[in-house]
């Protein structure tokens, strides 16, 4: 069985990546990692210099991760269409819907993201959808991510699995990539816990309280191609943060 290969999300690095995006290439290849996922880095530091500072790192772009509000939006999709298409990116993430308190909101949504996905499967790209917790709380007997599974064509609307908000949302994540193992390939691997006071707190991988050996034994089962270290905050200086999850994808996931 091939194994997936790992990647970082560069959200962990906050505003540096407005700021500073040569020194966060330069700690995603320092930390061990040789692949990313971001927004459209096109549209925030010009093509040139960021194909430059792809090549200078050697680093490439796995995935490109927009909000919900980036795909309805027939003009801002055809932009990344073309910034995922110029980079050799197959991977495109959708966070949230039209609104995630209602049925009909998941129902609409879904409609557009088969629009979507069979745009992109025809252009070469993967259109994927990318759970947080939300998607897991009851609507009437029923939830966001049952709707989506339910009103949406498999073929081509994939899900980008995050491990943790699965997690936090009441489920296993183990069970649910086996349960979505068709939509599966393309996974968020983030650790965390929740917090005295209702609220979550980010980790490093392997210092929170999420399932990942589990996880990762289910992604492979279900044939997964990238495993991405997210962690949308952390409290160590952004090398250490980044090392210590790679160490951890290495050292007890294998990859």
């Amino acid at each position: 069985m091939k194994l997936p290969r790992a990647a970082v999300q560069l959200i962990v690095f906050g505003e540096r990546n407005r700021s500073d995006i040569a020194g966060v290439l330069s700690d995603v290849r320092t930390a061990g990692f040789d692949a990313i996922e971001a927004g459209n880095l096109f549209a925030a530091h010009g093509e040139d210099a960021v194909r430059s500072l792809l090549g200078h790192h050697a680093v490439t772009v796995c995935g490109a991760h927009f909000g919900y509000g980036d795909y309805a939006d027939s003009s801002k999709l055809a932009q990344n269409i073309a910034y995922c298409k110029a980079l050799g990116v197959q991977h495109m993430m959708c966070s949230g819907v039209s609104d995630t308190k209602s049925v009909a909101g998941y129902v609409e949504s879904a409609k557009l993201f088969n629009t979507v996905g069979t745009r992109l499967r025809d252009e070469g790209l993967v259109f994927n959808y990318h759970n947080h917790a939300w998607e897991f709380e009851d609507l009437g007997g029923t939830n966001g991510m049952a709707i989506l599974d339910a009103e949406t064509d498999p073929a081509v609307v994939k899900f980008n699995i995050d491990v943790f908000w699965v997690t936090i949302g009441g489920a296993s994540p183990a069970e649910f990539i086996r349960q979505h193992a068709e939509r599966a390939g393309y996974f968020h691997f983030k650790d965390g816990r929740r917090t005295a006071d209702g609220g979550v707190e980010f980790l490093e991988l392997g210092a929170g309280e999420v399932d990942l050996e589990g996880s990762m034994a289910a992604a492979r089962e279900a044939g997964a191609t990238w495993i991405v270290a997210e962690q949308d905050s952390t409290k160590l200086p952004h090398l250490e943060s980044v090392t210590v999850s790679r160490r951890y994808l290495s050292e007890r996931l294998g990859i």
